[in-house]
């Protein structure tokens, strides 16, 4: 059973890796905060993000399995400005990235703090908590390779889904609020517009594009896997949606009820103890844990395996320049432990953030999927266009949002 399990998880493992970057503890206190301050009222933005996540994880998928080319060395060999483009896109995911991960360092810190209060008496120390979680990350960065680093993805990505599956069922919220979230809409609130890009940026994220094309090179995905790559893409977006739909209905069916917002990462657990219970209480928090160390351990390899394909070179994760830059990024998940400050924000801000990147990305697979030099017979077609035509348009006004609630915060 487990070894035909591992053969269904490997067949679909570069979809579950990109759930690490996208559900993370960013996703969660995003899709928390949404569902204690709007119930469902936003759900309809989480389905637009995820089919247009689909749209262009589909897009560069595909042109990376024809091409043979990945995203950033196919900017500077392709597009105008490719090199000035491709290293502005390098520079902003990164910055995103290391702040992402100090965010979600703090949050998953805070969590097992508070959670630890609850069950023993006393919080273990936020400060140890994250140095032994990130040391962990980079043993298995240091001594890792692709192979082991999906196979470790999809342990902590079934972790996820398993626990906030869970969490919705022991509090399941009204089933017509859930549908009157589908009803777009636009809550009349002050941090609404940061919400809502950052409910668009972790979902359909500029990065989780870009990583689609490293990924399904590593894969070996070529022509031939078309089929297999979209499915695999399928399977990722559902899982994201069911996922990311679970917590935020878990907040509209807690949190909301109670008028309690959330506006620090301990909120979700100090709250959902007396509402939910203790068992389900520790159901969420573990989810939040496999969603935070799911995401953690990808991103700090973001910067170099960037920076490979922007020199085309191989992407070992062995290398010095690996291991250098992957402890510095981890290293950025002691900044809010040592120093303190407010993850919530500090990661929703980082989220709106990404947002900004999302119109470049899109052009950019637009121009590439319609060469028929690089695509040939499997140029995008009608469909794929428009998809990927109308994912630009929604970019540019999800990057307004985001602009727009940064400059609010």
């Amino acid at each position: 059973m487990l070894g035909k399990l591992g053969l269904v998880f490997g067949y679909v493992g570069p979809g579950l890796f990109l759930i690490g970057y996208n559900i993370g503890t960013g996703s969660v206190t995003t899709m928390a905060s949404a569902g204690s301050r709007y119930s469902m009222s936003l759900f309809w933005l989480l389905v637009l993000s995820c089919a247009f996540t689909w749209i262009m994880i589909v897009a560069y998928g595909k042109f990376t399995a024809v091409s043979g080319q990945t995203a950033m060395w196919a900017y500077r060999q392709h597009l105008p400005l490719g090199s000035a483009l491709a290293a502005y896109t390098i520079v902003g995911m990164s910055l995103g990235a290391m702040a992402g991960i100090a965010g979600v360092m703090a949050i998953v810190a805070d969590m097992i703090h508070e959670w630890t209060a609850v069950l023993f008496g006393f919080g273990f120390s936020r400060l140890w908590t994250a140095v032994v979680i990130l040391s962990i990350c980079y043993f298995l960065l240091w001594f890792g390779k692709y192979p082991m680093f999906e196979k470790f993805l999809v342990v902590l990505v079934v972790v996820m889904g398993v626990s906030f599956s869970l969490s919705l069922f022991m509090v399941i919220p009204e089933p017509g609020t859930v549908l009157a979230g589908l009803v777009p809409g636009v809550p009349d609130e002050e941090n609404a517009f940061l919400i809502m890009s950052a409910i668009a940026g972790t979902t359909s994220g500029a990065l989780l594009f870009v990583m689609r094309s490293l990924l399904v090179a590593e894969k070996g995905w070529s022509v031939k896997d078309l089929r297999h790559k979209n499915i695999d893409a399928a399977v990722s977006v559902v899982l994201m949606l069911l996922i990311s739909g679970a917590i935020m209905a878990c907040a509209a069916g807690t949190l909301y009820r109670m008028g309690v917002p959330v506006e620090r990462a301990v909120d979700m657990v100090a709250t959902l103890e007396p509402i939910a219970g203790r068992f389900a209480m520790s159901v969420f928090v573990t989810g939040i844990i496999g969603a935070g160390v799911s995401s953690i351990f990808p991103v700090a390899v973001v910067l170099p395996w960037l920076i490979s394909d922007f020199r085309n070179t191989s992407r070992d994760p062995r290398s010095a320049m690996f291991r250098a830059l992957g402890g510095f990024a981890l290293a950025c998940g002691l900044i809010v432990p040592v120093f303190g400050g407010r993850p919530v924000w500090v990661m929703i801000g980082a989220t709106a953030f990404q947002t900004t990147m999302m119109p470049i990305v899109s052009l950019a697979i637009l121009v590439l999927v319609n060469r028929r030099d690089l695509m040939g017979p499997h140029k995008a077609g009608f469909w794929l266009n428009a998809g990927i035509g109308a994912n630009v348009v929604f970019s540019f006004a999800i990057a307004w949002l985001g602009i727009r609630g940064l400059l609010g915060m």
